[in-house]
């Protein structure tokens, strides 16, 4: 299309405008979602929320909670040990080890705390300069017909998800001391791998 305005000659190419309005339209329409999501999987995702937000946990059931504090304990119930006993005086429980001695493998607490441990709204405090540049940079290929806008959104939620993982390897505050002798590791956040491997990313469109 050719307009003719003061003596100004503007070529309109009414195939680009086609093409931006369906761009301005899908980045109104998609979103991109990073985390840990209860529709997977809806443990991890219980225990990526209270890592994130900590918590309080108090017994349902009796006065204590069995804190595991042995690697042969760990993972495992009071009720897994036929031989499981109290001595007396003490807030732990044991099994026996010779004729004199026993081994303790639980220690008895009425609550615990779980300190906040945010690894989801840390990352997007320290990471949103350097993930609005790289936004910016797609946005440029989107613009320029290189990439799609659902592209643009999956790379962007691919390094969102990088980041995550990467702060779930150096989080801190570190476990308690018997914590770290049950499971042999003092980042809370990585035991088995499972609760970081399942961090993902999904585009959606809105209001969908």
């Amino acid at each position: 299309m050719v307009r003719n305005r003061s003596g100004v000659t503007v070529t309109m190419n009414e195939d680009n405008l086609d093409r931006l309005e369906r761009i301005f339209a899908d980045l109104n329409s998609y979103a991109v979602e990073v985390g840990i999501f209860a529709a997977d999987d809806s443990f991890y995702a219980m225990l990526a929320n209270v890592h994130e937000f900590g918590i309080t946990i108090t017994p349902k059931n009796g006065r204590y909670l069995t804190i595991p504090v042995s690697p042969e304990s760990h993972g495992k119930r009071a009720g897994d040990f036929p031989n499981l006993f109290r001595p007396h005086g003490t807030n732990v429980l044991a099994v026996p080890k010779g004729r004199n001695d026993f081994e303790v493998l639980f220690v008895l607490v009425e609550s615990v705390t779980i300190p906040e441990r945010s690894f989801v709204r840390s990352t997007f405090d320290e990471k949103e300069e350097t993930w609005s540049e790289f936004l910016k940079r797609q946005l440029n290929l989107v613009l320029s017909g290189q990439i799609s806008v659902e592209d643009m959104f999956n790379r962007m939620g691919a390094i969102a998800a990088a980041d995550i993982q990467e702060k779930m390897a150096n989080s801190s505050p570190a476990n308690a001391g018997a914590t770290i002798s049950a499971k042999r590791s003092s980042n809370p956040l990585i035991d088995t791998g499972g609760l970081r491997q399942r961090v993902t990313w999904k585009v959606v469109r809105r209001n969908a």
